[in-house]
């Protein structure tokens, strides 16, 4: 298991996390691949992904330690990456465009104008036969990912900046500001509204009817979507908290949690004891700006990832339902992706050089 998370200092930083009785997390490597800070992360079985506000997508090989190459399709601020099982990748950006991506050639499958403003995020169905964008156009829309295009859109009063699906796909939720409107998929019509003090910095559906929510402020809330209570909240850190993740690991739910006072927290959540809250289980001082977080797990361990995609049990199921992964090659546009093939290592935390890693330089031309 490795927590990376993504800061201002254009770094990617890995850390080993081994559980038990007593949990551990070490530091096992670093990378500075960006010419500018991290703005989102995301994981799949084999890959880590990261996106900057240099424009570019760079692809981390976590099997090999290696950095597998560079996606330059965006001509801005990468805003949302995901994937979908192990084959796709759904990356939106401040040019308005949602792009998806063969995770095994890493070609550009399709590009799409999805907003007239950025793409502030996006969310892929649990099927995989849908996604939602939300842009700073004040619309939401959705997307047939089976025919590659657009199937509705909803104008908003403000500008939304979060997109979640349930890991179920019956419902959805939209964040504007410190405000969460649950939507149904089948009424496609808001079901309830949680309002908080802040404005709201990340949200996780932990179950399909449990939300966590943090702000800004130190504070971590868990929500029912059912009455939009709230049944819990604590104190997590000592400053705002920038993101959230969560996972499912023999039974157990667990909550990790990045800070902008430089700490990641691991927090084991029983819900039959909701209302006494998280524990602790492990905490690491990155001393770094973070911005981004994301769980890579090795399938190799018995963890079951507990996020949005909880309806893939496994690739054959993908296989087997109409999904991104059957699209009729004829509709897409097949246009490759400009993928900077480095190979280079990434440094391992006992090798890192004490010095300060120096930018490095953009190259002025670069080719296909």
């Amino acid at each position: 298991m490795e927590l990376v998370a993504g800061c201002y200092e254009q770094v990617l930083l890995g850390f080993a996390t081994r559980p038990g009785q007593s949990w551990t997390v070490v530091p096992d490597f670093t990378h500075h691949a960006h010419t500018a800070s991290l703005s989102a992360v995301a994981v799949n079985n084999r890959y880590v992904v990261t996106g900057s506000r240099d424009e570019t997508i760079q692809i981390y090989d976590m099997k090999k330690k290696i950095e597998h190459g560079a996606l330059l399709q965006h001509n801005g601020t990468i805003t949302s990456l995901e994937f979908y099982g192990t084959a796709h990748l759904l990356s939106g950006a401040e040019d308005g465009l949602i792009c998806i991506w063969n995770t095994k050639r890493w070609e550009c499958l399709k590009s799409i104008k999805a907003h007239k403003g950025h793409v502030t995020s996006l969310s892929i169905h649990p099927s995989g036969k849908l996604a939602l964008s939300v842009g700073t156009d004040k619309t939401l829309r959705t997307w047939n990912l089976v025919e590659g295009r657009s199937a509705f859109i909803k104008n908003l009063k403000q500008n939304a900046h979060i997109i979640k699906w349930s890991p179920d796909g019956e419902k959805y939720v939209t964040v504007i500001a410190n405000k969460v409107d649950i939507y149904r998929l089948d009424t496609a019509s808001i079901t309830g509204t949680i309002t908080t003090e802040k404005r709201i910095s990340s949200l996780r559906f932990i179950t399909d009817s449990v939300l966590a929510i943090a702000g800004d402020d130190e504070m971590i809330r868990f929500y029912s979507c059912d009455s939009q209570k709230c049944l819990c909240e604590f104190k997590a850190h000592e400053n705002r908290i920038k993101d959230i993740y969560s996972f499912e690991r023999e039974g157990q739910h667990v909550i990790v949690t990045a800070s902008s006072d430089g700490y990641i927290k691991m927090w084991n959540l029983d819900l039959d004891k909701i209302k006494d809250g998280p524990s602790l289980l492990c905490e690491v001082n990155t001393k770094a700006r973070l911005t981004c977080l994301a769980v890579w797990l090795d399938q190799a361990s018995e963890m079951k990832e507990n996020s949005d995609k909880t309806a893939i049990s496994s690739q054959e199921t993908e296989d087997e339902k109409p999904s991104i992964a059957t699209i009729n090659k004829d509709f897409w546009t097949t246009k490759r992706a400009k993928i900077a093939k480095r190979k280079r290592k990434i440094i391992p935390e006992k090798q890192k050089v004490e010095a300060p890693v120096q930018k490095k330089k953009k190259k002025q031309n670069s080719s296909a």
